[in-house]
C-alpha cells in the first residue's frame, strides 16, 4: 500500500463517522483509529470518563477523583506524527541521535525519522525552540497524530 492510499484512508475515516478501519493486502495489514482531537488515545480511557460522569453527585464526593493532569504550559508545542509507522531516534542503529532533550533545534531541522512501508520519512520540526519531551522510544510503533516530541 503506498503513502497516497494510506493517506486518502486516513482522510476518508477522519470525515466520516467510522472510529475504526483495518485493511489488510498482500504488502501488509494497516489499521486506523479515529481519536478525539485528531490525537489517537493509546488507552481505552473513555469508558472511564463516562461512568464518572453519569455518576451521581454523591458518589463523586465520597471518592475523590484525580486531579487532572496539569496542561503543558503555554509556551511548549507538540511535534505530532503525521503517519502511522516505526519511529526512530537516529538515521541508523549506532549512529548518533538527532536530538535529545536539551538541544537548540530550528524550524526545518530533522529531529527522527519514521518508517512506514519500508520508506524511511524524515520527520522535521514544525517549530524553533529546546527540546524539552522525547515521547517515544526507539523502534517504538507511533499512530497518527501522536505527539513525539514538546519543544519549548
Amino acid at each position: 500500500m503506498d503513502l497516497r492510499k494510506l493517506k486518502t484512508l486516513i482522510d476518508l475515516v477522519s470525515d466520516s463517522n467510522v472510529s475504526e478501519l483495518e485493511i489488510t493486502e498482500a504488502e501488509g495489514k494497516v489499521r486506523i483509529v479515529k481519536g478525539s482531537g485528531g490525537a489517537t488515545p493509546q488507552h481505552p480511557a473513555p469508558a472511564a470518563v463516562v461512568s464518572a460522569v453519569g455518576t451521581p453527585p454523591a458518589s463523586t464526593a465520597s471518592a475523590p477523583e484525580p486531579a487532572p493532569a496539569a496542561p503543558p504550559p503555554a509556551a511548549s508545542h507538540n511535534v505530532k506524527s503525521p503517519m502511522v509507522g516505526t519511529f526512530y531516534r537516529s538515521a541508523s542503529p549506532g549512529a548518533k541521535s538527532f536530538v535529545e532533550i536539551g538541544d537548540s533545534i530550528k524550524a526545518g531541522e530533522t529531529i527522527c525519522i519514521i518508517e512506514a512501508m519500508k520508506i524511511l520519512n524524515e520527520i522535521e520540526s514544525d517549530k524553533s525552540g529546546v527540546v524539552s519531551q522525547i515521547h517515544c522510544e526507539n523502534g517504538q510503533a507511533v499512530e497518527y497524530g501522536q505527539p513525539l516530541f514538546t519543544i519549548e
